[in-house]
């Protein structure tokens, strides 16, 4: 395939043009009184602002690899008992998510963490919850050979697929370098489409970037400034049940510290935080709002809001016009 072609096909693939699954085929739908883009300035085929994919220079995007990547990540082969897939966890109609407040994998064995969302993982650099992957080559070979997530040897990945691991690993990186959610209702009304949001949402969106402070953590184009933070979750009488990023950088400011989410598709995302202690968006605002919980390394930008009823509602109004577009893979695949 020679480069013009070949960067036809990823920008296509990418930008969610043609794409193959998208909202329709195993995404729920928007909500049906949801106001729709319009021409003009951020119109249909809208904005996606999302910036350059960080892609490694030792594995450059190929559609050969995006698509072996696909295949890989529902195949079930990859793991020990032959009952679970990257998807199992990561499944397309929940955002890539599963659903669970704890990751379940082989043999029935429970994880110790909630399944993040691999929607615009492409634009990150630091991966898990407390950043121990550097690369999404690294974070999907780790749930491969864990004992309770999938089981296997990086032998067995090889006699399974007839590949090396690392071909493997590079694969599936490159497909999940395609999973992308943009053009959401919010990402429209910044492009200039202020009839995008209702009143309550564009209450709730001053609220997220002012007297709710949400932005310092969740700015940026994907929402997320892909740092660790201790807001509490998980602490009792003051102490982490979780050690967090404390465990990979062993700087006591990081104990109990963990990966600031996207807040992309997070309507479909529940349940949430590190250990999915949190059930519902509601629930998320009420716990922001009284500042998290207490303890010796909890980030000292945590503090209590004092939002009244009608500003949580609002705010979670907004949280929840970040749904959008989820494309993945390249076209008619």
């Amino acid at each position: 395939m020679n480069r013009i072609v070949l960067a036809t096909v990823l920008v296509l693939g990418l930008t969610g043009v043609g794409v193959a699954a998208q909202r329709g085929r195993g995404f729920p739908p928007p909500p049906s009184d949801a106001p729709q883009p319009g021409p003009g300035r951020g119109g249909r085929g809208g904005p996606d602002g999302l910036g350059a994919l960080n892609v490694p220079a030792s594995n450059p995007l190929t559609p050969e690899k995006i698509i072996a990547g696909r295949r890989l990540f529902f195949d079930t082969a990859l793991s020990a008992d032959r009952s679970t897939s990257c998807a199992t966890c990561h499944d397309p109609a929940r955002a890539f998510t599963d659903g669970r407040a704890i990751a379940q994998g082989v043999h029935g064995e429970m994880g110790t963490r909630n399944s993040p969302t691999l929607v615009n993982a492409g634009l990150g650099r630091l991966f898990f919850w407390d950043g121990r992957a550097d690369s999404l080559e690294a974070q999907a070979l780790q749930p491969m050979i864990n004992p309770k997530e999938m089981g296997l040897t990086e032998a067995d990945i090889a006699s399974r697929t007839a590949m090396t691991a690392a071909d493997v690993t590079a694969a599936l990186a490159s497909y999940v370098r395609t999973i992308r959610s943009h053009e959401s209702r919010v990402d429209y009304f910044r492009a200039g489409q202020t009839a995008m949001l209702t009143s309550d949402e564009q209450a709730g969106f001053e609220i997220f970037r002012g007297r709710g402070q949400c932005a310092v953590c969740h700015g940026g184009p994907d929402f997320t400034d892909n740092r660790f933070h201790n807001t509490g979750v998980g602490v009792r009488n003051g102490v982490s049940a979780d050690e967090g990023r404390y465990a990979i950088s062993h700087d006591a400011r990081d104990l109990g510290a963990f990966k600031t989410p996207t807040l992309r598709e997070v309507a479909l995302t529940a349940p949430y935080m590190h250990d999915g202690s949190l059930a519902t968006l509601e629930d998320v605002v009420a716990f922001y709002t009284k500042g998290g919980v207490r303890n010796p390394s909890l980030d000292p930008r945590m503090r209590p809001l004092r939002l009244d009823a009608t500003e949580k509602r609002q705010l979670v109004a907004f949280l929840k016009a970040l749904s959008g577009r989820i494309t993945e893979g390249l076209p008619g695949r």
